[in-house]
């Protein structure tokens, strides 16, 4: 039999691609996974960042007032109604799912109270969704830490969008499933 297939190379956006919304979903694992990811990116980032993690109401806010502040990125959890410009770092509050839409052009985030999906709320296969209905080809879904499916028919409908897909790999993953 032929060995196992090793890991796979991230896929590269087509040439002159885009990137105008990065989604990212995370589940277990998820809070320290970010913690290591957003401190790194710049204060200026130049397109707009949604978050949904796994927890539940108040988890969240102190979630994203944690991640603000190991800087530099400015994170708040979502309200709903923020526009969402570059440097945008937001992570949607547990018991709503987070969802975009265009708005005159513009990306708007809102907050859905629709049932929950994959037993979740917020869920990533919302927000995923949602973003590549709203920017097609423009989504970078990043899937991250975690257990279950949330993630893996949005990245689907990502992918079908011409957008692009990361996923962490197993060996750095605290759950994989």
């Amino acid at each position: 039999a032929p060995p196992p297939p090793g890991p796979r190379p991230a896929p590269r956006p087509v040439q002159n691609q885009r990137i105008e919304l990065v989604v990212i979903g995370v589940s277990t694992g998820g809070p320290q996974a970010l913690e290591r990811v957003l401190p790194r990116l710049p204060r200026q980032l130049a397109v707009p960042l949604l978050v949904v993690q796994h927890m539940p109401t108040l988890f969240t806010r102190l979630l994203a007032e944690r991640l603000a502040g190991l800087g530099p990125l400015p994170v708040r959890e979502a309200a709903g109604g923020e526009a969402l410009g570059p440097g945008t770092a937001l992570v949607a509050p547990g018991g709503h799912h987070l969802v975009v839409a265009r708005e005159g052009g513009a990306g708007v985030a809102r907050l859905d109270d629709g049932p929950p999906e994959n037993s979740c709320r917020p869920a990533a296969d919302t927000l995923f969704r949602s973003a590549a209905q709203a920017f097609g080809p423009g989504v970078l879904a990043v899937v991250m830490t975690g257990m279950g499916r949330d993630g893996a028919a949005g990245c689907q409908a990502v992918r079908q969008a011409g957008g692009v897909v990361l996923a962490q790999d197993r060996e750095s993953s605290t759950v994989w499933g």
